[in-house]
């Protein structure tokens, strides 16, 4: 089959002081979009020749040689209870656009809010004139206090707050150190220690106390409940709010005014400040010429129970969690101080006769309601009188301020629009046809309701619990119903997902075959997961997906991998049902959404409505009524476009945030308390590793943190060895760049350096031939490929060979779990035994047509070998892999999963085609799936021999989100 040809990077960027290397023009034509401009990224593009092929038997014996050739988350009662400025950062100004080819369809533009836009001004809240520059901030100085050096910080930065060591330990380690030291440590113990991080000035935010009781009628015999008294504890959130805004931390990621940006198309929603919620909020506010200039600050908070230990006595907590909205998605999903633990509500709790009692329910409203209203009630006077607040940049600006967004699971959704179970807390559409018509829910609707309703009709025909308004209702221009945010984990991932499809399909499985059947099929299933073959960042499941506990990561691992597993095994229309949601759930997943997204993800939606219709069908689901699929996870999937375009991009509001927070929040500080009233403990502990995150901000944007203690501190506890055999990636923090594939740091010195030698020893004899035609390619690059090389014109390489076991691919993925940049790193695997166990031969995408779209211009190969070569008249070393190739089969993505598919290429005697090629050509690691069809896989089928087994496969683009982005 004619193949595309694979160009290595050798044209420079023309923009002075750049010195990326690309394939050709269209090459540096997206990289100044993205790195010279405010433009917009376009993704890998991709076409290219297809060859058919057979689907009737898609798995193959393997063959144990390892060089085989042979296929591969009005009437609140208050009876219920009882009861300054600092510094933030700057906005993004666009960078001239280079005078290159305009691209107009790839332009971003922006519109600042005309009125409340951010303006600077001096410390007495007067504007300045355009331009001019911060006053400074205090000098620069040595003073490290309250400690008395670096690396008295240092050393209780890293005992206290990154290896949580116990005090016993601390004291241990300080008594080595005086007695094997000619100086004292910098702490005599662990309580000297802790006295100096309890002395810290920044960050210090000290937590308060209020109590709640309820004060209602008392009946003849009272429950417990009603005699208690809760304890509530918070943190100034007015404080917390100016601490975030002014961390020299965050300045480049944080808008100071609300924003339109569009593209070529249309609108594009990103970061908060960028939906129409923000810039209508603003519009209301600039009524009063007063606010004219304020930076606009919405508050964005999240509050979900946790639990600690499973153990007899307190194992549940309410955290309360607030951010405010300026700062962009990423800074809040990376978790870099841009969330803070703001309270602890109380939970009240009865016997289980009286749990359910309408009383007790109604007083646990009241007491959510009350206590967040209580929290939050220091915001009150910023909403309507600006105040002046010094920013990360060094700018004074006039501050107002608003409640955003509110971060919930469903039932929190329930408890916070103070509406009935099963309904929808943002719609009226009725309970039992939830994706049929209704209208908007808002504070106005509901006070009217009340006051023209009984408490009977508002519970069952419009789904309103009677007698409480939210807590919203007493903050200007708050509307809970307005304010839920989308939940992509619970509602998503772990309620449609997991609760809803995979329980569905299980219980087809259960109607439709015997009971030995059935089982048979499901062990099917699990074999096909089991046998996925390994991934970065991929969680497998060696036996199966039969986890008696599910957690939100298990269910997102799951997601990855289902298609190909249940693909001939149930309903094409069940497969398809799948494959619509999961398109769904990747799209709204997205860091950027333009238009053309919010029309797929409008397609993907109508989509799955259709094809869900199976499980009524096959009789899992009502047949004859609405209820069938009447639930409040799944509706929800019909509000995300109008979310998306509200708050803008999901990823920087999912519930996963505050998930992830309650582990350092939460579950950390209490295993280091003595269980015992562990609240308090938890308290002092938070406030201490506050202050300590807050130090090393306050050190490091002054120059205290920089020298040769750095470069050795990363040494000693920072990063992970970069050969490390257990280090598959993750977010790297560090400038955008584009892409690129380096070679690890240490080659492998036990195999031969010839290349006579070399080829020898992994059995593969035409390795000379395929290097000495890539170095005739490299040198000729205008060959025609097709044809055949004279022999004489055929160089001959013998110098050294450098064999490396892994290459470490470093890209732009800001819809993943990247780091504040949107950088990525991911290790790619060629090793004759990885783990001490088989080998691993990772697979690539490969660049072969830059002009086209997604997948259309990529290649798939697996690398068999990782090497270095240097000729005599060069310089540097070609990094280069000796690859096997796959083709396409078909012209269009699998109808069914709507993933591609490939199988390898192989030549007459039926052994794969090998070839060689540079790693710039590689763009990242590439995941492939066997396809199975009906077959079963055979008992014992091990993952290590997936990509040696199978006649065909999958390429997997829900791998991550990135791989969706290019492999559509």
């Amino acid at each position: 089959m004619p193949r595309k040809s694979i160009h290595p990077r050798n044209v420079l960027c023309p923009i002075e002081g750049c010195n990326r290397l690309f394939i050709n023009q269209q090459g540096i034509t997206t990289h100044i979009r993205n790195e010279h401009g405010r433009l917009k990224r376009s993704g890998p593009p991709g076409n290219r020749d297809q060859p058919s092929g057979s689907r009737s038997n898609y798995l193959l014996h393997h063959n144990n040689s390892e060089w085989s050739t042979a296929p591969d988350s009005p009437h609140a009662n208050d009876s219920f209870c009882s009861s300054s400025p600092v510094n933030s950062p700057p906005t993004r100004t666009p960078e001239p656009e280079p005078e290159l080819e305009p691209e107009p369809e790839g332009l971003y533009t922006e519109e600042i809010h005309p009125f409340l836009n951010g303006r600077p001004c001096d410390a007495e809240g007067n504007y300045l004139v355009s331009g001019a520059p911060p006053p400074p901030f205090d000098p620069p100085s040595d003073d490290y206090y309250p400690y008395e050096k670096r690396t008295s910080f240092e050393l209780a930065d890293l005992l206290y707050r990154r290896e949580q060591m116990s005090g016993g330990n601390i004291n241990e380690l300080l008594r080595i150190w005086a007695a094997d030291s000619d100086r004292d440590p910098p702490f005599a113990n662990k309580a000297d220690m802790l006295e100096t991080i309890d002395a810290t000035i920044v960050g210090d935010i000290p937590w308060q106390c209020f109590t709640l009781s309820y004060d209602g009628p008392l009946p003849d015999k009272p429950e417990p409940w009603m005699k208690k008294k809760f304890e509530v504890y918070y943190r100034d959130p007015r404080l917390l709010l100016q601490q975030q805004l002014s961390s020299r931390d965050f300045v480049g990621e944080i808008d100071y005014a609300p924003k339109k940006v569009f593209d070529q198309n249309g609108r594009v929603f990103e970061n908060f400040m960028e939906g129409r919620w923000i810039w209508q909020q603003a519009d209301k506010l600039a009524q009063d010429p007063n606010m004219h200039g304020c930076t606009l600050v919405p508050t964005i908070c999240g509050s979900d129970k946790t639990t600690v230990s499973v153990a007899t006595g307190q194992n549940e907590y309410y955290p309360f969690y607030l951010s405010q909205g300026n700062i962009h998605n990423n800074v809040r999903r990376a978790h870099r101080d841009g969330i803070s633990l703001c309270a602890f509500l109380a939970i009240p709790k009865t016997d289980r006769e009286h749990e359910d009692s309408a009383l007790f329910r109604r007083f646990r409203r009241h007491l959510f309601h009350t206590s967040l209203r209580e929290i939050l009630k220091p915001l009150l006077p910023g909403m309507t009188t600006p105040e002046v607040v010094r920013f990360g940049d060094g700018h004074y600006r006039r501050v107002v301020y608003c409640l955003g967004p509110y971060i919930a699971d469903y039932p929190e959704q329930v408890m916070l629009a103070c509406i009935v179970q099963n309904w929808c807390s943002r719609c009226t559409a009725h309970r039992t046809d939830l994706d049929g018509e209704g209208g908007r829910r808002s504070h106005v609707l509901t006070e009217a309701l009340m006051n023209t309703m009984s408490a009977r009709t508002l519970w069952d025909d419009y789904g309103i619990v009677d007698g409480i308004m939210p807590f919203t209702h007493y903050f200007p221009h708050t509307d809970i119903h307005e304010l839920i945010a989308p939940d992509l984990l619970h509602q998503i991932i772990k309620g449609t997902f997991k609760d809803h499809l995979v329980t569905w399909m299980e219980e087809y499985l259960d109607l439709t075959y015997s009971k030995a059947e059935a089982k048979k099929i499901k062990a099917e299933i699990d074999r096909r997961i089991a046998a996925v073959p390994p991934f970065p960042g991929l969680r497998r499941f060696p036996e199966g997906r039969g986890y008696k506990q599910w957690t939100g990561d298990d269910s997102k691992a799951l997601m990855k991998v289902i298609l190909p597993a249940i693909s001939g095994l149930v309903p094409p229309q069940m497969v398809r049902t799948f494959s619509a949601f999961l398109e769904f759930c990747y799209l709204v997943r997205r860091n950027t959404i333009n238009q053309e997204t919010l029309v797929a993800i409008d397609a993907a939606v109508a989509r799955f409505h259709h094809e869900r219709d199976i499980f009524r069908e096959v009789g899992v689901r009502d047949e004859d009524t609405t209820l069938g699929f009447s639930i409040p996870r799944q509706h929800a999937l019909s509000h995300y476009r109008y979310l998306i375009e509200e708050f803008g991009a999901p990823n920087g509001l999912c519930s996963s945030i505050t998930e992830s927070k309650h582990i350092k929040a939460v579950k950390e500080p209490w295993r280091r308390s003595r269980r015992f009233e562990a609240l308090g403990q938890m308290l002092v502990i938070n406030s201490r590793m506050d202050k300590l995150a807050a130090s090393r901000v306050d050190f490091k944007s002054r120059g205290m943190l920089d020298g040769p203690l750095s470069e050795k501190l990363e040494l000693l506890m920072g990063e992970i060895p970069e050969d490390a055999d257990d280090d598959d990636g993750g977010d790297v923090d560090g400038d955008r760049i584009d892409g690129e594939v380096k070679l690890a740091r240490c080659p492998i010195r036990s195999l031969p350096k010839t290349l006579d030698a070399l080829a020898n020893h992994i059995r593969v004899p035409e390795l000379p031939f395929l290097i000495n035609r890539f170095l005739y390619y490299h040198d000729n690059p205008d060959f025609d490929r097709d044809a055949p090389i004279p022999p004489h014109l055929l160089p001959t390489y013998s110098q050294k060979v450098e064999v490396y076991p892994s290459a470490v691919a470093t890209f732009y993925a800001p819809s993943d779990k990247s780091g504040i940049g949107g950088m990525y790193r991911e290790r790619i695997r060629s090793t004759a035994s990885w783990q001490g166990g088989p080998p691993r031969r990772d697979c690539v995408f490969v660049v072969a047509d830059p002009d086209m779209e997604g997948f259309r211009g990529l290649l798939v190969a697996r690398v068999l070998l990782f090497f270095s070569i240097k000729r005599r008249k060069d310089t540097t070393r070609f990094p280069c892999a000796l690859v096997t190739w796959f083709s396409t089969l078909g012209n269009e993505p699998c109808p069914e999963t709507g993933m591609w598919r490939v199988t390898p290429d192989t030549n007459s005697n039926g052994h794969r085609k090998m070839d060689v090629i540079h790693l710039d050509s590689v763009l990242r690691g590439a995941h492939l799936i066997g396809i199975a069809g009906e077959d079963h896989l055979p008992r014992g089928f091990k993952f290590t021999d997936s990509l040696d087994a199978f006649k065909a496969f999958y390429v997997n683009k829900y791998a991550d989100h990135h791989a969706h982005e290019i492999a559509f």
